[in-house]
């Protein structure tokens, strides 16, 4: 199949992402301005959360009519079947109408019975034949709540491999992630990501039409690169990671932030190196990478396990890795590769030794 076969579905993507990231800008918004955050209220994620799923189901079944859809995604709609869930449903569904009709493309109304239809079609279980969207909703759950990095990741598998990605990431800097702090006035705020396989890497501003191609930074000593890492120590092992930046001489301090902006993060050059190593008995689900992978390889980077094994979208909602996921460009991937394999050995050894 040529690359351009999927030019269709790639602007699906995009309108669904798009639309799914209004609907987290606002339910963020109002998170931030009541004191929500401070308990443990999980709703305004929920919300979100639900909504967004809804919307990327309902807009890819719209745009795309006459294919067979099969949506792997994180949610499903059991919980929000509950007696003591139904204000959170009706919540959930006039959020997804005030999207549609504030964004206008759609003149439709949605019931709850078709907001909690769209979730469930996200239970596919992928695999290796056929056509599959991979969905996270809301990617970096906590970064959400706190008002900081999260995004809306949505990927196509064809025959197990994935060939699109879209990456919306509302609160990403459009230039730099420099200006993570003290936003400064003429740095505009929000990133939608693309690729599509063997058509290269686009960015352009969250709700603007216009992208331009992006590509890793080339840099090849790794005492100049800095590198990406999860936010959350839950989420990675950082002892591991400065292990790894020790041996490669890396002199600038990691830069954390949730979510697959990561991905965006270093296809466009602002860092050079993502490492995630989870913790024991963790399991990757396919759509916290699916997305973020063909971005930053479609701009020529390169993105294995930690064995140096390509990352397998073939095998359903997991991904079974090899300790934990490498991403750098092609350049620094030989010194990376061994430095992550020599203080993984060192690791086992001192802990066999205990």
């Amino acid at each position: 199949m040529s690359s351009s076969s999927y030019e269709k579905e790639l602007a699906a993507a995009k309108k669904a992402a798009s639309l799914a990231a209004r609907l987290c800008q606002t339910v963020q918004k109002a998170l931030l301005k009541s004191d929500i955050q401070s308990k443990a209220d999980k709703s305004p994620v929920t919300v979100a959360d639900y909504g967004s799923q809804a919307i990327v189901s309902l807009v890819l079944k719209m745009e795309l009519p006459s294919e067979k859809f099969s949506l792997v995604a994180e949610e499903d709609s059991a919980d929000l079947q509950k007696d003591e869930s139904q204000e959170t449903l009706k919540r959930i569904t006039d959020l997804v109408n005030d999207t549609f009709s504030s964004e206008g493309t759609y003149s439709i109304s949605v019931s709850e019975e078709d907001v909690l239809a769209a979730i469930d079609s996200g239970k596919s279980d992928g695999g290796p034949h056929g056509r599959h969207w991979v969905l996270d909703p809301i990617d970096g759950t906590k970064g959400f709540v706190r008002g900081d990095q999260y995004a809306i990741a949505l990927a196509l598998l064809d025959e197990g491999r994935v060939v699109l990605g879209v990456l919306a990431c509302p609160n990403l800097p459009f230039t730099s992630i420099a200006n993570l702090d003290g936003h400064s006035s003429e740095n505009q705020i929000g990133c939608l990501f693309s690729a599509q396989t063997g058509c290269g890497a686009y960015m352009q501003l969250l709700h603007e039409p216009s992208a331009a191609k992006i590509s890793v930074c080339t840099t090849e000593n790794p005492a100049d690169a800095s590198f990406f890492e999860s936010y959350e120590a839950a989420h990675s092992l950082h002892d591991l990671s400065s292990a790894i930046a020790k041996k490669l001489g890396v002199q600038a301090p990691p830069v954390r932030i949730d979510s697959q902006a990561k991905y965006g993060a270093l296809a466009r050059g602002d860092g050079a190196i993502y490492l995630r190593f989870p913790h024991k008995g963790y399991r990757e689900k396919i759509w916290d990478h699916a997305a973020g992978s063909i971005v930053v390889t479609e701009a020529g980077g390169i993105a294995t396990d930690a064995a140096g094994n390509n990352l397998d979208f073939s095998k359903g909602r997991y991904l079974d890795l090899d300790t934990g996921i490498i991403v750098t460009n092609k350049k620094l991937m030989p010194s990376l590769l061994s430095a992550v394999q020599e203080a993984i050995r060192e690791q086992t050894q001192s802990a066999s030794h205990m």
